[in-house]
């Protein structure tokens, strides 16, 4: 079971050494922070969505933002789109893949900053999100495991993170990347924190 465990986390370390030695994928990440740093200055704010684990990693990522990351500070303006009414009744009338798109619809506003969520790079309500956002002036930041992706071209900030086959190293990376996003914006508007 031990050569399992080592061969796990040897893939794990293996699929964030190579994120570690992709100067255009760092570029990104930084891109990003700019992205929200620049929202949140001129009073604006942040969205998140994604699917499943992608999911629970945008609504990690919204919490720590409003609530605290490391150390205590003013609450910054985050939003993960995961309100359950809001999701089954679009769901319901509308049709999963608007799901996020809806709530940008009745929420976003131009200078805001939409952080999608896909591993695939392909879910087609992500797809959606980033179209409504492009159309109201929100930036789209997306984080996936996948060049040549249909949300690619939807993206002002694309952050590629190849995992490998499958779609959990992919999201080892994204909560990494997530976490690099909060301590940046943090460290721009609380320097006294670091």
């Amino acid at each position: 079971m031990q050569d399992h465990i080592r061969a796990s986390l040897g893939e794990a370390k293996t699929a964030l050494d190579n994120l570690l030695a992709n100067p255009q994928a760092l570029a990104s990440v930084e891109a990003a922070a700019q992205a929200i740093i620049g929202a949140l200055e001129s009073g604006g704010r942040v969205f998140s969505c994604g699917n499943g684990g992608s999911m629970c990693d945008a609504m990690h990522f919204a919490e720590e933002l409003t609530g605290r990351y490391r150390d205590n500070r003013r609450g910054m303006a985050a939003i993960a789109i995961s309100d359950p009414s809001h999701i089954s009744c679009v769901g319901n009338d509308y049709g999963y893949d608007e799901i996020f798109a809806r709530y940008l619809e009745s929420h976003a506003r131009a200078g805001d900053v939409l952080i999608g969520l896909s591993t695939s790079g392909n879910s087609r309500n992500v797809i959606r999100a980033a179209e409504v956002a492009r159309e109201l002036g929100v930036k789209v930041v997306i984080l996936t495991g996948r060049a040549g992706t249909k949300l690619e071209p939807l993206a002002d900030v694309y952050v590629n993170t190849p995992g490998g086959s499958y779609a959990d190293r992919v999201q080892e990376l994204h909560i990494k990347v997530l976490h690099i996003l909060i301590e940046l914006t943090e460290r721009h508007f609380f320097p006294e924190n670091y």
